[in-house]
């Protein structure tokens, strides 16, 4: 009060010390404004994204070209050779002497075989004489004897012993087929399979004819597929090497989340492609398979974190504290990382100990881990589809942000569908 009513009184250098203060502060707060990257100003301080500078015909513009490429991979999949081969016998001309096709015993013999074939199934196809319409159910068993061929004509027993499993047959208008055997890796040029059947003897209806298909890869696609993988690595470690020069005159510090998610992406997209895939036709070893199982779940999983954090991102543009932030996003994904690999090891091991191994035929606790896998899934898509609706009452506040969130949406989109299309086929 004195201040306003007397400012003739008021000493010169007190006025100049208060006026400095008052700047000071003032510098301060700007300061502070500038390195507290709150709501939608941070998009202008942070590194900058092409993402943002995009559009609306660039950013069409840039899914078109995606469409076409996706579209050129595919025509050239369509037109290029068949992924799998498959030979199929009638168990009449395999029969042992003094057989039957209820009982066996078939001996069969596979065609020689290399490493580009991959992998191995054995396959067969009861036909009954029966009248059309009607549902048969059977349960039997299935007597399995596996031996391998070396290249010096030498055959060797497998497990050294011979596979007991029990079988379903169904039959409707026409039998389902039946897994016999199946090989992960090719361990041998040849294999020579005698199976025989149990509990069929009493069958009401003859058994017409017994067919057993061998199915491997066409060694014609697994070059394919070695120049296609080589090409896709050799693209994957150019764009990671262009995107870290890019920002290399930007502190990590000042990276968007885009970015700092971009930057462990594409490391992982590079061993997704998998460079050590040629080791599968050099190594006979069950090893690179699972290596190459390992490396695409890793990038799957990392890529439904990216989502999560994306979005919640959205609304929380301070500090993401790591137990409010990731902790949950990464309890939740992490477990269906740890449910899927869970599944593929404990496949690897059982079918290396046992070629007649089927998870979904012979252990009762596939079930239990598979409805487990299919819960944590459906929370982690409501997680998701809460996060959507939360980040698009943000957008209007946010111009900037409009256009990375439906680049996310779209891209989830997109590989939802084409996951769901390889369920379903």
């Amino acid at each position: 009060m004195m201040d306003s009513d007397y400012p003739s009184f008021e000493n010169p250098l007190y006025s100049e010390l208060k006026y400095f203060c008052k700047k000071v502060q003032e510098a301060y707060k700007e300061l502070k404004e500038d390195l507290t990257p709150y709501r939608d100003d941070r998009y202008y301080r942070l590194a900058p994204m092409r993402l943002y500078t995009l559009s609306k015909r660039h950013f069409v513009l840039v899914f078109i070209v995606f469409f076409i490429c996706f579209g050129l991979t595919v025509f050239i999949g369509i037109a290029g050779p068949k992924i799998i081969d498959a030979s199929t016998s009638s168990g009449s001309t395999l029969l042992m002497p003094n057989s039957s096709l209820k009982t066996g015993s078939f001996h069969l013999l596979s065609r020689p075989l290399s490493t580009y074939n991959q992998q191995l199934w054995l396959t067969c196809l009861i036909q009954l004489d029966q009248a059309n319409g009607v549902n048969i159910g059977r349960e039997f068993d299935m007597n399995v004897e596996i031996k391998g061929v070396m290249q010096d004509a030498s055959v060797m027993h497998i497990n050294n012993d011979v596979h007991h499993k029990k079988r379903s047959l169904h039959c409707g208008s026409k039998c389902e087929e039946i897994i016999v055997v199946h090989l992960g890796y090719l361990n041998y040029t040849q294999y020579q399979i005698n199976v025989s059947f149990q509990k069929l003897e009493d069958l009401k209806y003859n058994i017409k004819e017994v067919n057993f298909t061998w199915k491997f890869y066409n060694s014609a696609f697994s070059q394919v597929e070695i120049w296609f993988r080589f090409v896709f690595v050799v693209i994957t470690f150019m764009v990671t090497c262009l995107f870290a020069h890019s920002l290399r005159k930007f502190s990590m510090r000042d990276w968007g989340i885009e970015q700092k998610w971009m930057s462990i992406l594409l490391p992982l997209l590079l061993l997704y492609n998998d460079p050590f895939f040629p080791l599968s036709f050099l190594v006979n070893s069950w090893f690179p398979g699972m290596l190459d199982d390992l490396f695409q779940s890793m990038f799957l999983c990392a890529l439904l974190l990216f989502w999560l954090c994306v979005y919640h991102g959205i609304r929380v543009q301070g500090e993401r504290k790591c137990m409010t932030f990731y902790m949950p996003k990464f309890f939740i994904v992490g477990l269906l990382w740890l449910s899927a690999v869970t599944l593929g090891i404990w496949q690897t091991v059982n079918e290396l100990h046992d070629p007649t191994y089927q998870y979904k035929v012979d252990t009762g606790n596939f079930q239990g881990m598979k409805i487990f896998f299919m819960v944590v899934a459906s929370l982690y898509i409501l997680y998701l589809i809460f996060l959507i609706v939360r980040a698009c009452s943000e957008l209007k506040n946010m111009p900037y942000v409009g256009k990375a969130f439906h680049c996310a949406l779209v891209s989830y989109i997109l590989f939802n569908s084409s996951w769901i299309r390889c369920i379903f086929s």
